[in-house]
């Protein structure tokens, strides 16, 4: 545990509050690579590089991508036949780099490996006839660029245990599930648990599909909740593992926010409250961090505690491509 105790006398005649800070918070290993692979296509391309979907979902890294030369647009249509494009983080069905190769268009592909391995896994499923039972949240761009990778009618998506009663398939059917990434771990714990009691046959994954980062910001956060009389989420709105955090410090019992940057914090949360559980999800930037650090300073004598419940070292290698 590290504390820091700010000690000026302007300080000293504001409220205490204490400042619990979750480790691991903030980007992951996917979401480092992924916004490196777009600044070095602008070193290596010039601007302006095009990105399919927004890298990672988080405004601020967008706009300073945006500031250096990137154009973000929903569909590779909207991509000149003469610019270079970069697929997010999140992953994308067959068709995109397909339609990529038919226009002869540079592409660099900046899916997370981690999602890479399930959709790898998904076509192993494929190969050995089995019907695959996705779990996780339709329409997210990860769930679409997954189940983009098999046939239509290969692949179901389940959103949580409840839906397991409504599939149709017979009790030995040959099934296998896979998971989004970013899910929660006790939900999808639920829906797995419901899809084995009914399928005894299933197969899973070797390994939990459930990123290592998602399940370690989750674990810091039900480190830091039950002594948190309310939790701070930075993250965007559009952002699974920021969302999936909330849900984690309010089934702890405590009370949460998710924020995108300081400017969203409501003096009036803070009524009543002396210690606050801080935490970001794995596409928002540290800078984000000390940003409301700062914010709740000016209101309150800060103490900072960090708890660190677990250390990443993960580090992904960038495509060949923009190795030369």
């Amino acid at each position: 545990m590290n504390a820091r105790f700010p000690a000026t006398d302007r300080q000293a005649t504001k409220p205490g509050l204490t400042l619990l800070i979750a480790a691991p918070r903030g980007f992951c290993a996917g979401v480092d690579r992924a916004i490196e692979i777009v600044e070095r296509a602008l070193e290596k391309y010039g601007a302006p590089v095009y990105v399919r979907h927004e890298i990672v979902h988080n405004k601020f890294v967008v706009d300073g991508l945006r500031a250096k030369g990137a154009i973000f647009v929903e569909e590779l249509e909207d991509v000149p036949d003469d610019a270079p494009v970069v697929f997010s983080a999140h992953g994308v069905p067959k068709t995109v780099p397909a339609e990529a190769e038919r226009r002869k268009l540079i592409y660099v592909d900046a899916t997370c490996p981690l999602v890479s391995k399930v959709h790898r896994q998904a076509e192993r499923q494929i190969e050995r006839d089995r019907h695959i039972i996705f779990i996780g949240h339709a329409g997210h761009p990860e769930v679409v660029g997954t189940m983009g990778q098999v046939e239509p009618g290969q692949m179901t998506l389940v959103e949580e245990a409840a839906d397991v009663a409504k599939l149709d398939f017979p009790r030995d059917a040959e099934l296998a599930f896979l998971t989004q990434t970013t899910l929660s771990v006790d939900d999808t714990e639920d829906v797995i648990a419901a899809l084995k009691e009914r399928y005894p046959d299933i197969v899973g994954p070797k390994a939990d599909d459930i990123c290592y980062a998602t399940s370690n910001r989750q674990a810091a956060v039900k480190q830091i909740a039950p002594a948190s009389d309310l939790v701070l989420v930075i993250g965007s709105p559009n952002s699974s593992n920021s969302l999936r955090l909330v849900e984690v410090a309010e089934r702890c019992g405590t009370a949460a926010k998710l924020i995108l940057r300081a400017a969203d914090i409501d003096p009036a949360w803070l009524e009543g409250v002396g210690t606050i559980g801080l935490t970001a999800g794995a596409s928002a930037p540290e800078q984000l961090v000390r940003e409301v650090v700062d914010k709740l300073g000016e209101w309150r004598d800060v103490r900072e505690e960090t708890l660190s419940s677990a250390v990443e070292n993960m580090v992904f290698k960038l495509p060949r491509q923009l190795m030369d």
